[in-house]
């Protein structure tokens, strides 16, 4: 049998009331030990737990804190992946409602298998007898970017929620799925035309000064792509071409979920991954 990678562990946890004490686990980071770098980080994709134990959870927050965390490792700024830097990184985001256990040693095959196994172990749901509902709309959309550009090696590596603040005025609510540069800046939002046509309105009236902004601020051409369900699996066929056809008005390149194996290829490339 081969020999097994020596790891360490951390697991971290949602505490909404430090009082109480209850906690759910939504992420894990990993290294092999006592190594300076290459630490890896994982939320989990289902938050049913976190809403659980907490209905008003700022999810959207939650989810952004693993990009932070992954941005910081690959930088170096907590090249000794303990718990304390860690513990001060979340603190400083989320004040006492996020927290790190302390690191456990584990041997394993893979960094990769092990992860997949300890989020298994730690932090993902039981599969119960009842069936899930499967996501739809602008989520299940936004899922299917975030498993092609994982699947290409490229999320970690790219930048989440990005604030449109930053490029068109202070107050713009406009947040972007993701996006990363390469040349110029390339920008990728889900927008579902399921039930109605107003997101892509509003991301349509937005662009012209989100890519003004971004040729300000990054001095690069900005490259907005909406992502949106097939027109076969939309019932108002009109108002989807409405939706449609207002954003590429307004010089958004639209594609359909069919597309994001190649998007996220693409990335790949650019990205040299």
């Amino acid at each position: 049998m081969a020999d097994r990678l020596q790891c360490e562990f951390s697991l971290i946890r949602y505490v909404p009331d430090v009082v109480k004490g209850e906690f759910a686990n939504i992420g894990v980071v990993l290294r092999e030990a006592g190594a300076a770098d290459g630490a890896a980080v994982r939320f989990t994709r289902d938050w049913s737990r976190v809403r659980c134990l907490d209905p008003n959870a700022d999810v959207e927050l939650l989810e952004s804190l693993e990009a932070e965390i992954a941005e910081r490792l690959r930088a170096g700024i907590d090249a000794k992946v303990n718990a304390k830097p860690m513990l001060e990184l979340l603190e400083d985001t989320l004040s006492n409602s996020v927290q790190v256990t302390e690191m456990r040693g584990t041997l394993a095959e893979s960094m990769a298998a092990e992860m997949e196994q300890l989020m298994r172990m730690y932090v993902e749901p039981l599969k119960g007898p009842v069936a899930k509902r499967k996501a739809s709309g602008r989520t299940a959309i936004a899922g299917r970017m975030r498993d092609e550009f994982e699947r290409a090696g490229v999320w970690g590596l790219m930048r989440k929620r990005i604030s449109a603040a930053q490029y068109t005025r202070p107050g713009d609510p406009l947040k972007i799925d993701c996006g990363y540069r390469n040349g110029r800046v390339r920008m990728f939002q889900a927008v579902s035309l399921e039930n109605d046509a107003e997101s892509a309105k509003g991301l349509a009236y937005s662009a012209e000064a989100l890519r003004a902004g971004v040729s300000r601020v990054e001095a690069v051409e900005l490259e907005l792509t909406a992502v949106v369900e097939p027109v076969a699996s939309v019932g108002d066929a009109e108002m989807y071409g409405f939706g449609v056809g207002a954003m590429e008005s307004a010089a958004i390149r639209v594609l359909t979920t069919a597309d994001l194996a190649r998007v996220a290829e693409t990335a790949r490339r650019e990205l040299r991954v």
